[in-house]
């Protein structure tokens, strides 16, 4: 198992639902209980979610579009290939 300084924090979880996804179902023997560098969580703005999010909820309530699937492809992915997002 890899082994990460403490303070790497843990592995985001649809890095790891991912990777275990691409191995058969199990997960990987290098994916443990700290962060990695594929597995650390991506850099994202706070602000920049809270406005993704906004946006989901609001064409959910509505039925209107409020500009959700642009706000959305703005972010990172990891699982679409897009680490840095389209912004």
């Amino acid at each position: 198992m890899a082994t990460t300084p403490k303070s790497a924090g843990q592995p985001e979880a649809l890095a790891t639902f991912a990777a275990t996804a691409r191995n058969a179902g199990h997960k990987p023997q290098n994916i443990g209980l700290e962060a990695t560098a594929a597995t650390k969580p991506l850099a994202t703005s706070p602000a920049a979610k809270h406005d993704a999010a906004t946006r989901v909820l609001q064409e959910g309530v509505t039925g209107k579009d409020r500009g959700a699937d642009e706000a959305v492809d703005t972010l990172p992915d990891r699982a679409a290939g897009k680490p840095t997002g389209k912004a």
